[in-house]
C-alpha cells in the first residue's frame, strides 16, 4: 500500500481528502500545518506529498525547500494544492521542485489521476535507472522527456565505436560528454609527473564515465582507454544539465545512480591509500570480481592483464605477479594465463580487511 502525507490547514478539505484517499487504498497521514508536516515526511518516508500553498507560519513553499535540503525526502513526488491560479506562483512552486499542482476546488478523478500519474512515473524512473543496457538508458532519457521542460533533450544519444587502446578522452581536456558504456571494457588511467600510469577502476556495459567532470564543470582527471573493442553512447552535457536543473525528480534519481558509483570508488581509494600489496591485490581482486564485465567467458574467472592488473593495485608488475602467485600458493587464487579465478572469497575479504598478516 502506498504512503501518502497530506498537508492542509482547512480541516474539511483535510478530512474529506484523507477519507477519498483512504478510499482508493492509500495509506494516509495528515497534518495541519507546515511544521508538523515537515516532521511526519521524515518519520514516515512516504511514497507521495501532497501540500497547500497557503498556510500560516510555514507555507507550502517553506515546506518544499526544507525537505529539498534532505536526501532522504528530496526525491518524494511533491504535488502542490491551491486556490491560486495566477501564472506566477504556479511557477514560483514548479521552480522550487514541486512535480505537480492540483487547483481548489478539485474533483476526486482529477486528485486520484494526478497522484497515479506521479507514482506511476517514479516506478518508470526506477525501473530505468536500475537496467544497464542502452535499452534502459533511452528508457531513462524518454521519460524525463516527458516532462515539457525537457523537450530539448536529446532524442537519440550517439553511439561511437573504438578499438582497444583506443583513447576515449583524454586528461586535461574540456568536458563535452558523459559517456555510457554499452559493450566492452574501459580503463580509467591517471598519469603521473614521472609518466607512471595508475589505473583508477574498470568499466564495463551500463556503466558510466565522466560524471564527476560534468559536476564540477571542467576538464577531465583522467584518461579513458578501451581494453577491447568497445562501444559507448554519448550524452551531451547539455543534457546532463537539463536534468540536474529542471526536473528534481529525474535529477535525484539520476544523481542516486550516479552517486552510488563515487561513495564506493571513494572507500575503496581510501583503503588502497593504507594497505600493503596484498591486501591492495585482495581489494581489487573482490572488486574486479564484483563487475560482470571482467568475466568474458566464465563467470568465475576475472580477465584481466597482469600490466593493468599491477596499476590497477598501484604496484610494479614484477610484484603483483610475485603476490598472485603466494596466493595461489595459498589456495585462495588459481590463474590460467590472464584469468583469474577466486577459489577462497573469506579468505580474500580477511586480507582486505586486514585481519590476516601477509
Amino acid at each position: 500500500m502506498k504512503k501518502i502525507v497530506f498537508i492542509e490547514d482547512n480541516t474539511d478539505i483535510r478530512e474529506t481528502t484523507k477519507e477519498i484517499l483512504e478510499l482508493a487504498d492509500y495509506e494516509v497521514s495528515v497534518a495541519e500545518n507546515g511544521l508538523i508536516g515537515v516532521d511526519l515526511v521524515k518519520e514516515s518516508q512516504p511514497d507521495l506529498i501532497i501540500c497547500d500553498i497557503m498556510m500560516p507560519g510555514l507555507d507550502g513553499y517553506g515546506v518544499l525547500k526544507i525537505l529539498n535540503k534532505y536526501p532522504e525526502t528530496a526525491s518524494i513526488p511533491f504535488i502542490f494544492l491551491t486556490a491560486k491560479t495566477e501564472k506566477q506562483d504556479i511557477r514560483k512552486g514548479m521552480n522550487l521542485g514541486a512535480d505537480d499542482y492540483i487547483v481548489k476546488p478539485f474533483s476526486e478523478t482529477d486528485l486520484l489521476d494526478a497522484i497515479e500519474t506521479r507514482l506511476q512515473r517514479k516506478e518508470k524512473l526506477k525501473k530505468a535507472a536500475d537496467g544497464n543496457s542502452l535499452e534502459d538508458l533511452n528508457s531513462f532519457f524518454n521519460e524525463a522527456r516527458a516532462n515539457k521542460a525537457l523537450q530539448d533533450l536529446s532524442k537519440e544519444r550517439k553511439v561511437k565505436s573504438f578499438q582497444k587502446k583506443e583513447v576515449i578522452f583524454r586528461e586535461d581536456s574540456i568536458c563535452k560528454y558523459l559517456y555510457f558504456v554499452v559493450s566492452g571494457k574501459i580503463k580509467c588511467v591517471k598519469t603521473d609527473d614521472y609518466g607512471k600510469d595508475f589505473v583508477n577502476d574498470i568499466y564495463g556495459p551500463g556503466e558510466f564515465i565522466g560524471y564527476t567532470t560534468l559536476f564540477d564543470d571542467g576538464e577531465y582527471k583522467e584518461n579513458a582507454i578501451a581494453m577491447e573493442e568497445t562501444k559507448v553512447a554519448l550524452i551531451p552535457k547539455e543534457d546532463f544539465t537539463a536534468l540536474i536543473r529542471k526536473d528534481r525528480d529525474v535529477a535525484t534519481t539520476f544523481i542516486k545512480l550516479l552517486s552510488g558509483n563515487v561513495i564506493e570508488k571513494e572507500n575503496r581509494l581510501l583503503q588502497l591509500a593504507y594497505a600493503s600489496i596484498r591486501e591492495r591485490l585482495a581489494i581489487e581482486l573482490l572488486h574486479l570480481d564484483s563487475k560482470e564485465c571482467m568475466h568474458e567467458d566464465d563467470p568465475k574467472k576475472i580477465k584481466i592483464s597482469r600490466e593493468d592488473l599491477a596499476n590497477l593495485v598501484g604496484t610494479a608488475k614484477e610484484s603483483l605477479i610475485r603476490t598472485l602467485s603466494e596466493m595461489k600458493k595459498d589456495g585462495l587464487v588459481d590463474t590460467e594465463g590472464q584469468e583469474i579465478e577466486i577459489l577462497d572469497k573469506d579468505g580474500l575479504n580477511q586480507i582486505a580487511a586486514g585481519y590476516v598478516e601477509p
